[in-house]
C-alpha cells in the first residue's frame, strides 16, 4: 500500500519553478503507487503565529485561517514535501510562516516521518539552498520521529517556467519514485 504524501507549494507565482519541481516529484511518487495531494498556498490565507501557545493546550491554532487546515493535513501525512523558491538564500517567508503555524503538531501524534525539501533559485551555486536546509532541519529537530529524507535543488532558474529543461526535474521525479 502506498504512502500518503502531502506536497506543499510555497510559491505565489503560477507555473513557478519550485511548483514545477514539485509536480515532477509528484509524478514519480504517483508512478510508485503513492497517494499524493498538493496544496498551493497561492490562494490561501496564512497569518503569522502570534506566539500565544494556546495550541499547546487545544491542539489547534486560535487563528481561523487556512493554516489550520494545512496543519491538519500535515498531521495525517506519512511524508511531507516542501517546495519553495529561495529568497535571499533562505526559504520563502510563506514557508516559514506555515512552519511556525504548524506548532500545534509539536504535541500531536503526527504521522510524518520523512520530509523532503525541493527548492529553486536564480543563483546557480549549490550553496544557495543551505539557509533553507538549515531552517528545515531546525524545524524537523523538534519532531523526533521525523527526518530530512532528501532535498532537490535547481539553481540558475529565475523566470517562471525556466526550469523546464533543468536536470533537477528528473532528479525530483526519481526522488518521488523512491519515497
Amino acid at each position: 500500500m502506498g504512502k500518503n504524501i502531502l506536497v506543499i507549494s510555497f510559491s505565489l507565482r503560477k507555473r513557478s519553478n519550485s511548483e514545477l519541481l514539485a509536480d515532477s516529484f509528484m509524478g514519480g511518487a504517483k508512478a510508485a503507487g503513492h497517494h499524493v495531494e498538493k496544496i498551493s498556498i497561492r490562494d490561501k490565507r496564512i497569518d503569522f503565529c502570534r506566539g500565544c501557545l494556546a495550541c499547546q493546550h487545544t491542539g489547534r491554532c486560535v487563528i481561523g485561517d487556512d493554516g489550520n487546515d494545512i496543519a491538519g493535513k500535515m498531521l495525517a501525512a506519512d511524508v511531507l514535501v516542501f517546495a519553495t523558491p529561495i529568497y535571499y538564500y533562505e526559504m520563502s517567508g510563506q514557508m516559514k510562516t506555515m512552519l511556525d503555524r504548524a506548532n500545534p503538531l509539536y504535541f500531536a501524534d503526527y504521522r510524518f516521518r520523512d520530509i523532503y525539501l525541493l527548492a529553486t533559485a536564480a543563483d546557480e551555486g549549490g550553496n544557495a539552498i543551505e539557509g533553507a536546509l538549515t531552517g528545515v532541519k531546525g524545524w524537523i529537530s523538534c519532531f523526533e520521529k521525523a527526518r530530512l529524507a532528501g532535498a532537490v535543488f535547481a539553481g540558475g532558474v529565475d523566470q517562471a517556467g525556466e526550469i523546464e529543461k533543468h536536470p533537477a526535474l528528473e532528479k525530483a521525479y526519481q526522488t518521488g519514485k523512491e519515497v
